[in-house]
């Protein structure tokens, strides 16, 4: 049976996955959901990539599906144990030597204010739950990079659950010569903020030299429309094993 290997991105932790997990376990699949420890100081990417070693260990038919910041510690589980499939979700893209705090410049990242609006969402989240935010804080507000299609009492429960993010694996080149040789798919969402659809396409296409598969939603589709992505996953694995 194939095991779905949900990555979170920056600041989560399987919470942001729980209702595709739920959704996914519903229809008889087998999910592992990794925490990360992105609030330790000392952990970096090789850590993270333990981590989801660690959590799959003794399983097989690996589909891992990496969120966001993920899609730099994903592929080193690649290197490390057999995977079936890499699903890149609404994810960064890197390149060899790379470290994710150059990422954004280096792809073109078009939009500041929102990476900005992101970095105090999570920041608010993580340390200052249930105190007045700032706008870009606000679930769901004009500024909100993340949860905007979430219904509110949802969002507001997704911004609390925000951890705190070490700037520690930001700062550290990604260690891999070149892409994994795994079959890797890719899936935007159209509305997503804080990745919009025609900056991706161009990342996709230009450093996986693939075109990208998309979808309805925002950076959060695990929450928003999680029935819909579960099909998307499900297909992907029954390609990936012929």
């Amino acid at each position: 049976m194939t095991t779905f290997v949900l990555i979170p991105g920056a600041a989560c932790d399987s919470w942001h996955w729980h209702l595709l997990a739920a959704e996914l376990r519903a229809r008889g699949r087998d999910v592992v959901s990794v925490d990360l420890p992105c609030d330790d100081d000392a952990a970096g990417l090789d850590e993270y990539a333990d981590a989801v070693v660690a959590a799959v260990a003794g399983r097989g038919r690996l589909t891992l599906v990496a969120h966001s910041f993920a899609g730099f510690t994903a592929p080193l589980v690649c290197a490390r144990v057999p995977v079936d499939l890499l699903v890149l979700l609404a994810a960064m893209v890197p390149l060899p030597g790379e470290a994710p705090v150059d990422w954004w410049a280096a792809t073109g990242h078009p939009d500041e204010q929102v990476r900005r609006a992101g970095r105090d969402a999570q920041k608010a989240g993580a340390e200052s739950a249930g105190k007045p935010a700032p706008e870009s804080a606000v679930p769901g507000s004009a500024a909100d990079p993340f949860f905007q299609d979430l219904p509110p009492e949802l969002a507001a429960e997704a911004a609390v659950r925000w951890r705190r993010q070490s700037e520690t694996p930001a700062s550290r080149p990604w260690p891999l010569a070149a892409w994994p040789a795994v079959a890797t798919r890719f899936l935007l969402c159209r509305q997503d903020r804080l990745f919009p659809a025609p900056f991706l396409r161009t990342v996709v296409t230009e450093r996986l030299g693939a075109e990208p598969d998309e979808m309805e939603g925002g950076h959060f589709p695990m929450l928003s429309r999680p029935a819909e992505l579960a099909d998307r996953l499900e297909r992907y694995s029954r390609t990936a094993a012929g």
